[in-house]
């Protein structure tokens, strides 16, 4: 039963593999097992789809659907953009957005950041109280990391990679980059590295609190889920007093 539901795991993570890279997986977390029970399993759980697209043009089959965000938390969108300092030395940011609220929960910038510095920023937001259910992520090399993927098995968070050449199925992340490199990484000089992670925080704690959002209806991130949060009290006065 465990070696099923783990193999189901890593199917709904990884959708491009086949049962060949599935088994290698299997076999790194220490299950002895050959490659035809895995097949055996892969079949039985239905795990098997169309990579290509047929010649009719429908889209090809997804194991999973994505379903629409309903509240905080649930999914996040990560990902990476690059800039470079007044010297020209580069470096990269991790951004991470809250598909609901359109919140940026966070923003590490760093010269490289590896599997591991991702799996240590979500850690630090785990012991901030924050966690999601799935992250939306491509697949890049930090994504497809044995570090990532053993911290998200641990903490049960699914990761959703989207397929490659499809940056909008995470458009979220996609639409925020776009923000943040036009009204902070190209509006501004950084003379070191702390001065762009200074300044890359301050202009995202002002896009949550006070940036209108044109999807929250004109409001800011935080305002939107006060909105919320004075809602749903409001609903429950409701049916209280019913």
């Amino acid at each position: 039963m465990f070696l099923r539901m783990r193999l189901k795991d890593f199917a709904r993570s990884h959708v491009f593999y086949g049962y060949r890279r599935l088994h290698i997986m299997l076999l790194r977390e220490g299950w002895r097992i050959n490659h035809k029970r895995t097949y055996r399993l892969y079949t039985e759980e239905n795990l098997t789809m169309r990579i290509k697209r047929p010649r009719r043009r429908r889209s090809a089959a997804q194991r999973q659907a994505r379903p629409a965000a309903t509240g905080r938390d649930q999914c996040w969108g990560m990902d990476f953009v690059a800039d470079a300092l007044a010297d020209g030395r580069r470096f990269r940011a991790l951004t991470i957005v809250d598909h609901y609220s359109r919140e940026s929960v966070a923003i590490e910038a760093g010269a490289s950041l590896t599997g591991q510095h991702v799996v240590d920023v979500l850690r630090r937001l785990n012991r901030q109280g924050r966690r999601a259910q799935w992250i939306t992520v491509d697949n890049g090399s930090e994504f497809i990391s044995k570090a990532l993927d053993q911290w998200a098995h641990w903490h049960k968070v699914q990761l959703d990679f989207i397929r490659p050449g499809k940056p909008v199925e995470n458009a979220f992340i996609e639409s925020f980059n776009g923000r943040l490199r036009q009204e902070c990484l190209n509006a501004n000089w950084f003379a070191s590295l702390a001065d762009a992670r200074a300044t890359i925080e301050t202009w995202r704690q002002e896009y949550n609190a006070h940036r209108p959002h044109s999807a929250l209806d004109g409001l800011s991130p935080q305002e939107f889920l006060r909105a919320q949060s004075t809602d749903s009290s409001t609903e429950s006065v409701k049916i209280l007093t019913l």
